[in-house]
């Protein structure tokens, strides 16, 4: 039960950390830079806070994952779970997270290079349609 409670609280910081440095990336990609070199400066600059939080929270779980007290037995796999979890998921966050970023944002852009592609040529189908239909029935009216 206890170690749910870590999952989900491990979930939370997770989140916050790819967020972090996604958001960074794409602000910099919005100032023109190339979104390899923008998430790759995001990486180097949201290090720090990343690596400070993780850090903070693995020692705060320390105490609890060492601790031979009454109740201990409760509270330690939450800590074994929280600091497994930060040690697996930063290294995940600073390293996948970027990769899939660049997967979805090159497959984004090829699905709205097909799409604009789709709307031409359902545009010159209505067109064409509608040329022949003209010509068709209405030259014949005379």
């Amino acid at each position: 039960m206890m170690s749910a409670i870590g999952v989900i609280t491990l979930m939370g910081l997770v989140t916050k950390n790819a967020i972090l440095l996604i958001d960074f990336a794409k602000q910099n990609h919005r100032k023109g830079m190339n979104l390899n070199e923008a998430l790759i400066e995001a990486g180097h600059t949201r290090l720090r806070p990343i690596i400070m939080t993780t850090l903070a929270m693995i020692f705060g779980m320390i105490p609890s994952a060492v601790a031979t007290g009454l109740g201990s037995e409760l509270r330690a796999p939450m800590a074994f779970a929280i600091i497994g979890g930060l040690i697996t998921s930063t290294l995940l966050t600073l390293l996948f997270v970027p990769v899939v970023y660049t997967f979805l944002n090159d497959f984004k852009e090829r699905l709205f290079k097909k799409r604009k592609y789709k709307c031409l040529n359902i545009f010159f189908y209505i067109f064409k349609i509608t040329y022949f239909y003209n010509e068709n029935f209405m030259g014949h009216q005379e």
